[in-house]
């Protein structure tokens, strides 16, 4: 898997993700201890102009034991969805924090031989959950819904710990029975989306806005609910909209083509893996056109969309691992510990695109602040990166 490494972490962000932008959603806890992990050890910071650094600096200051694991070892299995931004961003704050961790408490989380990638095949996936089991490892960490959908099926009879990592709508998906009590031997991280937050940056950048493009796959269980809630926004605001949807990269493109055609002003794509791994392919069509792509995570906007609005997954990452360990090295029962929820109400405006398309940064800026804790610059890139 192609994937950086990076030591600088975002504090101010992580501080402002404390304040939700127009959402009901909990934060969890664990976002600001990590903020105030990385700021006292003398992380660097940086401003609200800044491209967001990715890798949350770990020092495991977020968890705690009264255990002695000294000398231990805990075999945890990382099987990663699909290479794209967003979720090798998840990876490599999990596989930082874990050894952060690991580094406090003298104990190992022993991951390497683990770290396994379905590249989005249902059958690999599938192969993948039953080698980790044949491997008797102690824990299972799914990174986004249809893998944890496929981990939560292979782990019912030998109930092997699983703590999954962004799912859009756990109890949706049939992961959990509820967010506080899950219920069974899986729990983990969300990144249900703000949906209504987004449609209202739509509306500030662009009131006269008469016709959204709605981009999803219908193969994305975590796209469902964002697209409803889309349609239920845009439906109260008398602004028409078309729905076009792919489930490979061939017919995403077809999509975003239709879409152009249909002449819509703006297109708005909730957190949908399908459409995250085609950006690169497809965010020059709406740049040509002029339209303004908004989308469920900055990741999109790294790889070409004029904004993202969503989740850290930076911290998400280092919650996930927190959680791991907390079920490993505590005893925590995973039936009983809450699903974590994110909304750091953050904008993050790619400025090449935001050029292309004919907007001024500054005036993007004004019109969105009053919805958000923060707009941010991105430039279009393949995968996140820090200057050293």
């Amino acid at each position: 898997m192609k994937r950086k490494m990076f030591t600088t972490a975002l504090a101010a962000v992580c501080a402002l993700s404390l304040c939700a932008c127009g959402s009901s959603s909990k934060t969890a806890s664990s976002s600001a201890a990590a903020a105030s992990s990385a700021e006292t050890a003398g992380s660097v910071v940086t401003g609200t102009d800044s491209t967001e650094s990715t890798l949350i600096e770990a020092t495991g200051n977020t968890f705690s034991t009264t255990a002695d694991v000294s000398g231990k070892t805990y075999k945890v299995g990382i099987i990663q969805y699909v290479d794209d931004a967003s979720l090798n961003q998840i990876e490599a704050n999990i596989e930082s924090e874990l050894d952060a961790i690991g580094s406090k408490l003298g104990c190992t989380f022993d991951y390497k031989d683990y770290v396994k990638n379905g590249q989005a095949d249902g059958t690999v996936l599938n192969q993948i959950a039953s080698e980790l089991i044949s491997d008797k490892v102690d824990l299972i960490i799914p990174i986004a819904t249809p893998t944890a959908q496929i981990v939560q099926t292979a782990t019912e009879d030998n109930q092997i710990p699983v703590v999954f990592a962004a799912s859009s709508d756990p109890v949706g998906a049939g992961l959990v029975s509820s967010m506080d009590k899950p219920g069974a031997n899986i729990t983990g991280t969300s990144d249900a989306l703000n949906t209504e937050a987004i449609m209202n940056l739509i509306t500030a950048v662009n009131p006269d806005v008469k016709k959204v493009g709605i981009l999803y796959s219908k193969s994305e269980d975590s796209s469902t609910q964002p697209v409803k809630d889309a349609e239920k926004y845009l439906d109260s605001k008398g602004i028409s909209y078309v729905e076009k949807t792919g489930t490979t990269n061939d017919e995403v493109s077809s999509a975003a083509d239709a879409l152009v055609a249909e002449g819509v002003d703006a297109v708005f794509t909730p957190t949908d893996n399908t459409i995250m791994k085609a950006e690169l392919a497809i965010y020059e069509k709406f740049q040509d056109a002029g339209i303004p792509q908004y989308c469920g995570a900055d990741s999109f906007a790294l790889n070409g969309a004029f904004c993202g609005y969503g989740v850290d997954y930076a911290n998400l990452g280092v919650a996930t691992a927190d959680m791991a360990a907390d079920i490993l090295v505590n005893g925590k029962n995973p039936a009983d510990v809450p699903v974590e929820t994110f909304d750091n109400g953050i904008a993050t405006v790619n400025t090449d695109t935001c050029e292309a398309i004919g907007l001024n940064f500054d005036d993007v800026k004004n019109a969105m602040q009053p919805y958000c804790t923060l707009v941010q610059k991105i430039t279009t890139a393949q995968e996140f990166s820090t200057e050293s």
